[in-house]
C-alpha cells in the first residue's frame, strides 16, 4: 500500500511549544501508510485579497503548492480565546483563495487539540471544524482528540511519558488513515 502524504498543520508558534511535540509524537507514531509532514505556517504574510490580484506574496504562492502535493491535512491547534490561534486562520485563509482554487477543497482532514488545561482546547477543536466545513474538508468525527493536561502527558524530552497517550493517538491515526482511504479524491 502506498502512503498517504499528510500536511500537518500547528497552530502555536512558541517554540517551546506543546502542540509542536504533540505534533512530532504523532509523527513518530504513523504506521506505514502515514506520511506526516509538518507545513510551517509562521511566516505567512496576513492575507489581503489586493495582494492576490497581480503577484501573491511568493511566501503565500510556495505555501499553496506545497499544500495542494498532499492527500491529507492535520492540524494540531492550541485554543486562544475560545477559537484558534490568528496564525492557523491566517494559513486557512491563505490556502483557501484565490477564490476557486482553495488547496483544502476535498482533501481529508482532522483535528487534534491540545491544552495544558483539563478541556483539551475544546473550544478550538469545534471552531475550527467550522471553518473546514466551509472549505469541503472532508473531517474525521471519531474519535475526537482533544489532549489535555498535556503537560502531564510529556516527559522532560518533550516525548510521550505515558503509554495510553500513544495508545490512543496510535488509534487515532489508524483511524485517520481509514478516513484518508474512504474520502480521498484521486
Amino acid at each position: 500500500m502506498t502512503a498517504f502524504s499528510v500536511a500537518v498543520f500547528v497552530g502555536s508558534l512558541r517554540k517551546g511549544s506543546f502542540n509542536r511535540k504533540i505534533a512530532h509524537a504523532l509523527a513518530g507514531l504513523a504506521a506505514d501508510e502515514l506520511k506526516l509532514e509538518i507545513v510551517e505556517i509562521g511566516d505567512l504574510p496576513l492575507y489581503n485579497p489586493d495582494l492576490d490580484e497581480d503577484t501573491p506574496p511568493a511566501a503565500w504562492s510556495a505555501f499553496r503548492d506545497k499544500v495542494r502535493g498532499f492527500d491529507a491535512v492535520l492540524f494540531v491547534t492550541p485554543e486562544y480565546n475560545r477559537s484558534v490561534p490568528a496564525a492557523l486562520k491566517n494559513a486557512l485563509d491563505v490556502g483557501s483563495r484565490p477564490y476557486g482554487k482553495s488547496v483544502w477543497s476535498g482533501k481529508p482532514g482532522a483535528v487534534v487539540s491540545v491544552s495544558p488545561g483539563a478541556l483539551g482546547a475544546f473550544g478550538a477543536n469545534h471552531h475550527l471544524r467550522q471553518s473546514l466545513v466551509f472549505l469541503d474538508v472532508p473531517t474525521l468525527q471519531q474519535p475526537e482528540a482533544y489532549i489535555g493536561e498535556v503537560g502531564s502527558l510529556l516527559g522532560e524530552d518533550g516525548e510521550l511519558a505515558k503509554p495510553e497517550t500513544a495508545k490512543f493517538l496510535s488509534a487515532f491515526l489508524a483511524r485517520f488513515a481509514d478516513w484518508i482511504a474512504r474520502n480521498r479524491r484521486q
